[in-house]
């Protein structure tokens, strides 16, 4: 959005606030860009600056001049619990909860989205951290998305993280992940080599496609359970590429996605039938995650050399949701 655009307010938009009017018009800018433009009195109606709320009678004169311009982001400490796997002089591997956000998005005010990240975490826990990432994401060298829980990599200077994310692109960190997956997986183990793009239609997906990234995932079945909420097969996947959402993109591809992964196609609850046709009663388990792990890191130590190995255990949550699927009640 560049320049002036000017737009006369038919009468039936009267009663609309200017936010939302001007947010229908402009199309791909997000209402929060066009209160920030608004407020930055890039906005005028009738020649007049306006605020966000104003009512629309109808009939005014809008103009628009030129791009809103976030005020820059910077992560700022919070005092939020870390579970600490590893720890040296520099570096640090960390086992994130699921729901935690790693780092805030560029394009995020300085709200209650950009607060309670990783990154905020770190800042109190170590004070210093590499700047490589920027102010946004300091010591961040590789990622894992909200809803899943498992080990983090950070770097404590710019120097480890270099060499780390080296490591990285020379695929020389194995990453091992536990997965609950709905259905049963016929192969006891397999390969997905399936290139991961930017799904061109609905953009906070990825998918498989020839023109994407190369993407290659390792799985092997270690259990399956057929349970009244369902068949389902947790595997342990080991990733030798890093794509955005790889796993879950693969495992979705081969017709079974990762349980509670709405995005691709996962339950967000389990409903298991009654066991008597006379009642209609139906016993729900409600999920608040996608349930994958990512339960082991091998590497060796850029700087000291050391071999290292790393492993977090099932959280909570993971291991009581397959209790329940395991219990005896739920026998096939």
């Amino acid at each position: 959005m560049t320049g002036l655009r000017a737009f006369d307010v038919p009468t039936d938009a009267a009663g609309l606030r200017l936010d939302v009017f001007l947010t229908a018009q402009l199309g791909d800018v997000s209402r929060s860009r066009v209160q920030l433009l608004i407020d930055q009195g890039g906005v005028r109606v009738d020649g007049q600056p306006a605020k966000q709320r104003l009512k629309l009678r109808g009939g005014e004169h809008i103009q628009v001049a030129g791009d809103p311009h976030p005020a820059p982001l910077k992560a700022v400490p919070e005092d939020i619990p870390l579970h600490v796997v590893y720890e040296d002089a520099d570096l640090a591997v960390i086992d994130k909860p699921a729901g935690m956000m790693v780092h805030a998005g560029s394009g995020q005010s300085d709200d209650a989205r950009s607060r309670g990240t990783l990154v905020n975490a770190l800042l109190y826990r170590f004070q210093q951290l590499s700047s490589t990432g920027g102010e946004l994401r300091p010591g961040i060298v590789h990622r894992l998305d909200k809803n899943t829980s498992g080990l983090i990599v950070v770097a404590k200077n710019d120097h480890a993280h270099a060499a780390l994310g080296a490591l990285f692109s020379g695929r020389k960190i194995l990453k091992t992940y536990i997965a609950l997956l709905h259905g049963s997986v016929e192969r006891a183990k397999g390969t997905i080599r399936a290139a991961v793009a930017r799904d061109p239609v609905r953009r906070t997906r990825m998918t498989t496609h020839d023109s994407g990234r190369s993407a290659v995932s390792h799985y092997e079945v270690v259990e399956r359970l057929t349970t009244p909420f369902g068949k389902f097969t947790l595997v342990r996947v080991r990733i030798e590429t890093g794509r955005t959402h790889q796993i879950r993109v693969h495992m979705a591809s081969i017709g079974h996605p990762v349980v509670g992964d709405t995005l691709y196609g996962g339950a967000g609850q389990l409903t298991r039938q009654a066991k008597s046709e006379s009642k209609k009663e139906t016993e729900r388990i409600r999920l608040n995650r996608n349930f994958l792990h990512a339960a082991r890191l091998e590497f060796t130590h850029p700087l000291s050399g050391k071999p290292l190995l790393l492993e977090a255990p099932l959280p909570d949550e993971f291991a009581a949701l397959l209790a329940r699927l395991r219990a005896p009640a739920n026998a096939a």
